[in-house]
């Protein structure tokens, strides 16, 4: 409680925390998303210069900054970081009895 008010700790995953479906899918665009984002402000590009480095339109880049990657594929988020200069690493582990899960590990972030 604080002020009065109940507090529940998240997750770390809050679409799974919000019962969003496809949550852990959901948070690694999202990763993905903050990274290229990330090193697009670095660099100092306006959203139409980003757009034309990594060959799309500005209206994406605008729609990437503001975390609507509901048209934005996974292998299209690769493409930029590669193009980005950012190798990206690619790991299928073993068959398990658990769930499967994706998870983004970002180096050096």
């Amino acid at each position: 409680m604080v002020r009065g008010i109940p507090i529940e700790e998240g997750s770390g995953n809050v679409f799974a925390d919000l019962g969003l479906p496809n949550a852990e899918e959901r948070l690694a665009k999202s990763h993905l998303a903050g990274l290229i984002t990330d090193i697009i402000r670095k660099k100092g590009w306006t959203q139409a210069e980003a757009a034309d480095r990594l060959n799309t339109h500005q209206p994406t880049i605008s729609a990437l900054r503001k975390g609507r990657l509901n048209s934005i594929t996974y292998d299209r988020l690769v493409g930029w970081l590669v193009a980005l200069g950012r190798p990206v690493e690619i790991r299928i582990g073993l068959e398990t009895r658990r769930e499967a899960h994706v998870e983004v590990a970002i180096a050096g972030r």
